[in-house]
């Protein structure tokens, strides 16, 4: 239950009659809320080993979405990081497309993953990523209106599908967050989020190794191992930890760190919610959220140095942590849901019927 799947969630709050097709569906992992609703998956959910290796099956997702049969609607959402949007409605169906990113790993990130892939991987990427592009620019016809979740994402969306996008931020359950009194902030930095190499949790581990700070990472990923033996003495790894234990830390550490280029990254948003101030990278969404020189600070540049002086800056920030709170209430759930279900109700003519 990532943020993809939360999005999911609050399109069911504002459609709780719809059906859901997916790929895969662990029905162990998934919220209550959408074992609700009617869940059918395509071909690719019977394969071998699909709830752990469903990456693996990419190149069969284009032919597993095309034999979806939409027939029986006249609206369709297609939500995506991935190739979802290539579905086909039929010709009286609206096709609303929110967009999370066009397909990272064959367009903006495509040479980072190809550099830290394996040799295997390396071989057959050039090839597939050719003709997953070509595929995925024909199927942007197929979608009538696009939802980005962040000006970032629709700058992409326009320069690989020559579309224009509407930008609604996706959901933050802020309430789930609450600020800590003065005295309860500990001594540490948090770095929380998947440890993987693009979003560079290596950088931080290595400035704060060089700081000599206290530094605390919550996440789990494939460079777990890597940085826990790079992680000197004041860094600590907790690696994969429950929501209390995250909340705990987001409330009392000093500052967020969030050293990578993210589509939207709710992780900012978290930590404000929690009354706390943000140290990211000057790309991406979080130059959406947050507000610079007052519930955080910015670097240009994915540097250990750069990072380094971004620390020290913070320290002498005058920071109010009701203007974090304030800021990340702007990204709450309802307001999601009242943005997206009146982008509908325009793109349809129809008003939607409220439901308690």
């Amino acid at each position: 239950m990532r943020g993809g799947e939360k999005v999911l969630e609050a399109l069911c709050d504002i459609f709780p009659d719809a059906d859901i097709y997916t790929h895969v569906c662990d029905l162990a992992a998934i919220s209550d809320k959408l074992k609700t609703h009617k869940i059918q998956t395509t071909f690719i959910g019977a394969l071998p080993y699909a709830r752990k290796m469903y990456k693996k099956y990419l190149p069969l997702m284009p032919m597993a979405l095309e034999q979806i049969d939409l027939g029986a609607y006249d609206l369709v959402i297609s939500s995506e990081s991935g190739p979802a949007k290539g579905i086909i409605p039929t010709s009286p169906a609206l096709h609303v497309c929110y967009c999370h990113s066009p397909m990272r790993y064959i367009w903006n990130m495509y040479n980072r993953y190809y550099d830290s892939s394996g040799l295997m991987t390396r071989l057959m990427m050039p090839p597939l990523a050719h003709y997953l592009r070509t595929w995925d620019v024909a199927t942007a016809n197929r979608v009538d209106d696009f939802v980005a979740n962040s000006a970032t994402v629709a700058q992409r969306i326009r320069r690989y599908y020559r579309r224009d996008a509407s930008v609604i931020h996706p959901p933050v359950d802020t309430t789930a967050f609450a600020p800590v009194s003065r005295s309860e902030v500990g001594d540490y930095y948090l770095m929380v989020g998947e440890l993987v190499s693009y979003k560079r949790p290596d950088l931080t581990v290595e400035a704060f190794n060089r700081l000599k700070a206290k530094l605390v990472v919550i996440g789990g990923g494939e460079m777990l191992d890597r940085l826990r033996r790079i992680a000197g003495p004041t860094v600590t790894i907790l690696g994969s930890q429950p929501f209390d234990v995250l909340k705990h830390h987001y409330a009392r550490c000093k500052a967020l760190v969030f050293p990578g280029e993210e589509d939207f990254g709710i992780v900012p948003v978290e930590a404000m919610a929690s009354g706390r101030p943000v140290i990211a990278f000057g790309r991406g969404g979080a130059t959406e959220t947050v507000v610079a020189n007052k519930t955080g600070v910015f670097f240009a540049n994915q540097t250990v140095e750069e990072l380094i002086d971004a620390v020290e800056r913070i320290e002498r920030l005058d920071f109010n942590p009701a203007d974090a709170v304030s800021r990340a209430a702007d990204f709450r759930r309802d307001v999601f849901i009242s943005r997206f279900r009146a982008f509908v109700e325009r793109a349809t003519g129809t008003e939607l019927a409220l439901r308690a």
